[in-house]
């Protein structure tokens, strides 16, 4: 129900007293013991990192010498991606591929048999589906979609071994991937099983190091204690943001976007869960100006949350003129605004009560999924990959309007009880249900084939040509 404002007493002048409802969130399990880790010893990390780099020669060796057996090769370069150490043979595995695709795998010199095709379909697979859309576009019917038949055929010729390596990458850890592998793998290569291990350590100290680094900031920043009403979630907003790339190159990718999604994070469950509507627009108003100098306007909660945002964005700004890079900052800023523009949205709307239509909710909500900020502060600690053109395509291409659609939707649908129950704006569900007087089992029934199609744009937009380089897209695939 709408937050009401009350006088706090009759004396002139007195500020008024506003009901806030808070969402009684559970308090963070971590404590501070991830604070006290202590890097591993210079010399013991450089003999490793020496090891590493004598193992990724004889690793490469071995991919470059089975070039004479497709099948052989196609497997090696299927263990190195799942052991999570592609990102090392990036060019040489692209260079493979290539080469089995125009030499062995040509659609248009083999038979259209079961066989070939579930070789295509492999072959496309082990790319991350960016070669060429040449395959899919010869099995399609003349309606233009799949042939389902034929698909599923496919999938059961992929048989077990496929259903398993898909399960062990999205339910295990690379740790138990390199357990499997060298327990049950009965050739497999030593070389490679300790450049796994070794990788491995490494990677994780640099984890470690980072999540020490950023909860001493999270300690420092005080919101624990000054803001009782938010989550508590740093450790919980590292590890999402380690699942979009784990790689050494984006370390300071993850510090970035850790410290600006744990914000944002709490500005969400201040419009959702706290404060007046007067409050609400305030804060929306000076971000929309970039205010620094009318801070104290703010209420005692805002100020401290207003000011961590300045400070992280200040920190933004520093690294990017360094580098040459103002119009990155430009966006990152304008990505804010954009943002804070949909927390508000949604808060007018059940501050008034109002549950809009399903197409002007979505339109707003896919913003405040956070995807597109998420994309946006995530491009500022890349390379050089990231152009101006990056930053707009974010709001416009298909393939993250899919992304956003997808977190959404999936979001409301698994929320939205929990949500109602403390006061909360209209989700997807109660938009639907109310637009077309139908039951939230046939929501749950759209949105789901929704998400289906929204899941095949996706998969199109790995297809070449792609509209942007493949590790852009494959860290709003990983995020998605």
């Amino acid at each position: 129900m709408p937050l009401r404002v009350s006088a706090c007493s009759p004396a002139q002048n007195a500020k008024p007293v506003v009901n806030r409802p808070t969402a009684d969130f559970s308090p963070s399990i971590w404590g501070e013991r991830f604070i006290s880790y202590t890097p591993a010893d210079e010399i013991a990390r450089a003999h490793k990192e020496k090891q590493v780099e004598d193992l990724k020669e004889k690793v490469r060796r071995r991919l470059i010498t089975a070039a004479g057996n497709p099948s052989q090769q196609l497997n090696y370069i299927d263990a190195i991606q799942r052991l999570g150490v592609a990102y090392h043979f990036e060019r040489e595995i692209e260079e493979a591929l290539k080469h089995m695709y125009d030499n062995y795998y040509d659609v248009e010199h083999k038979d259209d048999d079961l066989y070939n095709v579930s070789l295509q379909f492999r072959l496309l697979r082990q790319q991350g589906f960016n070669l060429s859309c040449d395959v899919f576009n010869k099995f399609k019917d003349q309606k233009g979609g799949f042939q389902e038949s034929l698909i599923n055929d496919v999938r059961g010729m992929l048989g077990l071994y496929e259903a398993t390596h898909i399960r062990e990458r999205f339910e295990q850890t690379r740790g138990e991937v390199v357990y499997i592998y060298h327990k049950h793998e009965a050739s497999h290569d030593k070389a490679l099983l300790k450049l796994a291990k070794l990788d491995f350590n490494l990677m994780q100290s640099l984890h470690k190091e980072e999540l020490s680094n950023l909860s001493r900031w999270h300690t420092e920043l005080g919101f624990t204690v000054k803001i009782s009403f938010a989550r508590d979630r740093v450790v919980e907003v590292y590890f999402f943001v380690l699942a979009m790339y784990f790689e050494p190159q984006y370390s300071r990718a993850r510090r970035i976007l850790t410290k600006v999604l744990y914000i944002i994070s709490t500005i969400d469950d201040m419009y959702d869960a706290y404060g007046s509507l007067e409050e609400h627009k305030l804060f929306a108003e000076m971000i929309e100006r970039w205010d620094i100098n009318s801070i104290d306007q703010l209420p005692e909660h805002m100020k401290v949350i207003y000011q961590a945002l300045l400070d992280v964005y200040k920190e933004i700004e520093e690294e990017m003129d360094k580098e040459g890079k103002a119009y990155s900052f430009h966006h990152a800023k304008e990505a804010m605004k954009i943002q804070i523009g949909a927390y508000f949205d949604e808060a007018q709307w059940f501050h008034e009560g109002n549950v809009p239509t399903i197409d002007k909710y979505m339109q707003v909500a896919r913003v405040s999924s956070s995807l597109p900020l998420t994309t946006v502060i995530f491009f500022i600690g890349m390379d050089e990959i990231i152009t101006k053109e990056a930053f707009e395509w974010v709001y416009n291409d298909p393939f993250t309007i899919a992304s956003c659609l997808i977190a959404r939707l999936m979001n409301d649908m698994t929320s939205h009880k929990f949500e109602q129950e403390r006061g909360h704006v209209a989700s997807a569900i109660e938009c639907y249900v109310k637009q077309y007087s139908v039951s939230k089992q046939q929501a749950y029934d759209e949105f789901n084939k929704q998400i289906a199609n929204a899941w095949k744009d996706i998969n199109q937009g790995f297809l070449r040509p792609t509209s942007m380089p493949v590790p852009i897209l494959t860290g709003v695939l990983n995020l998605t």
